[in-house]
């Protein structure tokens, strides 16, 4: 990564960052924002050389300053207006086909001279660049050709242009060295240590506020994330995964090359954007990423439609798994190793037998055949009980609750499960260090999907599996502290309704409890700290638990 200082002929200087390992470049100071006539256009410079436009000091400092500093070669035609002319859209990729080869071409022909020396402050209008105007977070093309090769980003408007060769929109430039320059460097690419990542979820991490430019202070990877269309659904899930501590510091502490996926590469991005102790903005915006989703999930996840996290969620699992090598054999990425867990099924055909009281009903024949398989899972699946079909005395509907040791007895290995003719039961074998849970809230018939609108009854800390695992005497503590949970809201009513639908999530920050710990709600942009009290209250349909063991164990063991 470096700053370059670019002289685009009819403009004035400019700085320039690239992006070298991306094979991007970032234009940092090109002053585009007027519009285009022949009265408001900037006087070409007079000279070849960056030194003649200096109007103070003495001749031997002039003198001094042009043997220091590389030779500019302005760009000064007849007609500048029609020099940044917008191709029309009937040119099509030919033309900007055309017009990246003819880059290429003389790009080769006109090469940059990195070996002189950096030219001065003074000289790179420094007091012009506009941090407040400043966003990476969306995807880098030219402004004008649309084109994403060799793009600078303009440190007065924002606005990004291709270069750097004599007919493109931002020419040649020089390095440039200067420290005032280096907090957009770190907001461009931040970079983490094992020492920084390792304070991220104790209770010093509250502790230790950030600022962005207007002085308002956030709690790194606690921040809004930008909901450009209908993409909250997706943000959810993507504040969920970034609050799992091993995935968390594998992302922020990588150094990606072109071998990894684009996806992976991208979210690795996000991830150290969202946790940038430096920001401009106290939020950010998922684009990139989610423009990657939808190109790799082949249009299913898109940004202009509502969809379902939980179908978001096992995607991005898999895929996730897939791009950083993992197998089918346990523990072959990071996300098999944090997430994956074994479950074991019992089926047996349905045997309908009377009952003392004279009641039929299917139950499991120990005298009959019994099929037992093992499979690996990401996440449990959780069922609801059915809401109610009448209304109460003032017309309206009881909203049930129920516990959470209720529903997750359906994996205690004695609950039977009647589908397609066949009684299961379930029971873990092997629990992962972080347990997802996904409560089925939502169930399509031939007519509409229908909404459960059951509240589940759930502590923060101490919800303990061993009921639902084989466990061997002396096993370790099974116990779960929740870590992040997703609530739906909608519209009072029995249908599900996409177009009114609001995601929601709540996540922990800090541990251990009291005032070592606090509890942030996330929608959208909108971040406030709520009370413990009022997490249960929402329609919850995913949560992400902590191994309380295995948090302890990490930490005598670091």
């Amino acid at each position: 990564m470096g700053f370059y200082a670019n002289s685009p002929g009819w403009t004035r200087p400019m700085l320039s960052i690239g992006l070298d390992h991306l094979q991007i470049k970032w234009d940092l100071a090109l002053d585009l924002t007027a519009s285009i006539s022949p009265t408001n256009l900037i006087e070409p410079l007079p000279s070849t050389r960056m030194a003649s436009t200096r109007s103070k000091g003495s001749a031997g400092e002039e003198a001094d300053d042009e043997q220091a500093r590389p030779s500019k070669r302005p760009r000064v035609e007849d007609n500048a207006a029609s020099s940044l002319s917008i191709p029309a859209a009937s040119d099509g990729g030919d033309a900007i086909g055309q017009r990246e080869e003819e880059y290429f071409d003389e790009e080769q022909e006109d090469g940059i001279d990195d070996t002189s020396g950096a030219a001065r402050g003074s000289d790179l209008y420094l007091d012009t660049i506009n941090r407040a105007t400043l966003d990476f977070d969306f995807e880098k093309v030219c402004s004008v050709s649309l084109s994403n090769i060799n793009v600078y980003g303009c440190l007065v408007c924002g606005k990004y242009f291709q270069g750097r060769g004599r007919k493109s929109y931002a020419q040649d430039g020089y390095p440039v060295s200067d420290p005032s320059l280096e907090d957009i460097s770190f907001v461009l690419a931040p970079s983490f240590t094992r020492a920084s990542v390792s304070t991220l979820s104790t209770p010093a991490h509250l502790s230790k506020p950030s600022y962005d430019l207007s002085s308002k202070p956030y709690l790194p990877g606690y921040i809004g994330l930008n909901n450009i269309k209908r993409n909250d659904y997706m943000n959810v899930i993507i504040h969920s995964l970034l609050h799992v501590s091993p995935l968390r510091d594998y992302l922020l502490l990588s150094n990606f090359d072109h071998k990894q996926s684009e996806l992976l590469r991208r979210f690795a991005a996000l991830a150290k954007k969202v946790w940038n102790p430096r920001l401009f903005k106290s939020q950010v915006s998922p684009h990139e990423f989610l423009q990657e989703v939808g190109r790799a999930s082949a249009g299913k996840f898109r940004l202009e439609n509502q969809g379902d996290p939980v179908e978001f969620l096992g995607w991005l699992l898999n895929r996730l798994h897939k791009d950083m090598g993992g197998t089918k054999k346990r523990n072959s990425s990071i996300m098999f190793s944090t997430f994956q867990g074994e479950l074991r099924m019992e089926t047996q055909q349905v045997v309908v037998r009377p009952t003392a009281a004279g009641h039929e009903r299917p139950h499991f024949d120990i005298d009959r055949e019994i099929k037992t398989a093992v499979s690996p899972f990401l996440f449990l699946a959780v069922d609801l009980p059915p809401p109610p079909l009448f209304q109460d005395a003032v017309e309206k509907n009881i909203i049930p609750q129920v516990s959470i040791y209720s529903v997750l007895a359906k994996y205690d290995g004695i609950t039977t499960q009647e589908s397609r003719g066949q009684l299961r039961r379930y029971k873990c074998q092997r629990l992962p260090p972080y347990i997802i849970l996904h409560y089925k809230r939502f169930t399509k018939n031939a007519f509409v999907e229908e909404r459960n609108p059951t509240i589940v009854n759930f502590p923060l800390r101490g919800v303990d599996f061993r009921e639902y695992l084989d466990v061997p005497p002396g096993h370790p503590p099974t116990v779960y502290d929740l870590v992040a949970n997703v609530t739906h809201e909608s519209v009072a009513d029995t249908a599900r309704n996409q177009e009114s639908t609001v995601w929601k999530v709540h996540l922990r920050a800090g541990s251990g409890g009291g005032d070592n710990e606090k509890w942030f709600q996330i929608q959208d942009l909108i971040v406030e700290e709520i009370r413990k009290e009022m997490i249960f209250l929402g329609e919850t349909v995913l949560q992400v638990r902590l191994l309380f063991f295995h948090t302890h164990l990490v930490l005598d063991t670091a």
